[in-house]
């Protein structure tokens, strides 16, 4: 049985509604410094920078990153078990061009989308092909395809520099009024208490945005990543895993004290029970999807990789995926 179309165009809707609403927030918040600096005009330069911005880091950035990971492109020789899950969910989330993955050696559990759907990929780090099984791991992919499906890497990227940008700004209208405190000590001028209270609050409730946003985009993830496998238990079970882990992580910071709570809102993903708990409730019950045939085969194996790829040089992330 496959996700209710009906309940899957509704979470669709609600999610893009409320994309649309942080994104108008994050735009507002922007506009106040530069409204503050420069007018109307202020506001036309700030989001035009963040348009531009967010282009060139929706296309450099992270390709950077993996090449200070020393990450490399794994074959499809190299992992042909691999590429035929992810072959067969990116057919399911019709996308027109073959996968890329990425190894990243590192003993940290993660995965992480690269790109756009155009010439991105997703990228996988040894710690994760060491801990799951294949049907945690064909979760974890519908994930991150789902990522790369919907743009999310971009949406991230503009929300970022949005945020960036408001913080520079604010801090400009700051030394601006600090500026004009002679002025007001001479009695010339009255303080300006209505743009100090705005620019001190715009930074602060961008990045909650920022964050709200995120938490957004991994909700719709984790929907979409079952409407391609049909197995919410597959995805659930591997969110439990990656608990697991960061559980463990963080008792090495705070030791067996108390580890803090009540400070989901500064996150950028959803507590794992909530996940969970969405996961199983999509279609009312807890056993009402079955895993796609296409995937279910792959189940009782490992994740492989027959040969590691050697890391690639800093040039090739600079290049376009050529189709």
């Amino acid at each position: 049985m496959t996700l209710r179309r009906d309940r899957l165009w509704r979470n669709r809707l609600t999610n893009a509604l409320q994309t649309l609403l942080i994104m108008g927030g994050l735009a507002l918040s922007l506009s106040v410094p530069g409204y503050l600096l420069a007018g109307p005009g202020g506001v036309l330069i700030s989001l035009t920078a963040v348009a531009f911005t967010s282009l060139l880091s929706s296309w450099m950035p992270v390709r950077v990153i993996l090449t200070d990971a020393g990450a490399g492109m794994l074959r499809r020789h190299q992992a042909p078990e691999l590429y035929e899950v992810l072959a067969h969910l990116y057919a399911r989330a019709d996308l027109p061009i073959a996968p890329q993955l990425f190894f990243v050696p590192s003993p940290d559990l993660n995965a992480f989308a690269v790109g756009t759907w155009r010439d991105g990929g997703i990228a996988v780090t040894e710690g994760l092909l060491h801990t799951l099984s294949m049907r945690e791991l064909a979760g974890v992919l519908a994930h991150e395809t789902s990522h790369l499906r919907h743009g999310d890497t971009r949406v991230m990227s503009m929300a970022a520099a949005m945020t960036r940008l408001t913080l520079w700004l604010t801090v400009v209208v700051q030394v601006a009024l600090l500026a004009s405190l002679p002025l007001v000590a001479a009695g010339e001028l009255a303080f300006p208490w209505g743009p100090l209270l705005l620019v001190a609050v715009a930074p602060t409730l961008s990045t909650l945005l920022s964050l709200a946003l995120s938490r957004n985009r991994e909700y719709k993830a984790d929907l979409e990543a079952v409407a391609l496998t049909g197995d919410p238990e597959g995805l659930a079970s591997a969110l439990t895993e990656l608990e697991r882990y960061h559980s463990r992580w963080l008792s090495t910071i705070f030791g067996r004290q108390q580890q803090p709570t009540g400070l989901d809102w500064l996150r950028t993903h959803p507590p794992t029970a909530e996940r969970i708990q969405r996961l199983f409730s999509i279609d009312g019950q807890r056993h009402g999807l079955d895993p796609h045939p296409g995937l279910q085969r792959h189940h009782g194996q490992r994740p492989r990789v027959h040969q590691r790829p050697g890391a690639l040089g800093g040039h090739h992330w600079f290049l376009r995926r050529r189709r």
